[in-house]
């Protein structure tokens, strides 16, 4: 059984997040199944740190992004999700390629959301794992 409520697809992911600081990391939604989500992010100028190896901040936008998304596609479309708390354990260094990340819900309440994001170089090796905590709200009008 599948835990989105919302009709997407990864298209439409992918162009809700254009001109966002998600293209401009180079994230890319990837992948899902009936309860997980992935997307993939480029180990380049963009995300890496003076020394050449992945910012561990890129890891944790990667994975907030990832987590939040996900979090709202699980929610009606009266409901948002706002991101309450993340944190991430950096496992080992990555000099290139691409990171691939896969958010997989821990808890889908009705106030609050919990995702484990963990993200995987070019050889499958862990290389983060986040927790992700999301308070859904009521959607608020939009003012046009």
């Amino acid at each position: 059984m599948s835990i989105w409520k919302r009709t997407f697809s990864l298209e439409h992911l992918n162009e809700i997040c254009s001109n966002t600081m998600v293209s401009s990391l180079g994230i890319v939604f990837s992948a899902y199944g009936d309860d997980y989500m992935e997307a993939t992010m480029p180990v380049d100028h963009r995300t890496c740190q003076p020394y050449g190896m992945l910012h561990g901040g890129a890891s944790v936008s990667l994975a907030e992004t990832l987590g939040s998304i996900a979090g709202n596609m699980c929610c009606p479309e009266d409901k948002c999700c706002l991101g309450l708390d993340i944190n991430a354990n950096h496992m080992r260094g990555v000099f290139g390629g691409t990171v691939r990340a896969r958010a997989v819900p821990l808890h889908l309440g009705v106030s609050t959301q919990v995702w484990s994001v963990r993200i995987y170089n070019d050889d499958g090796d862990l290389v983060c794992d986040s927790r992700l905590t999301l308070a859904v709200h009521r959607r608020k009008a939009t003012v046009s």
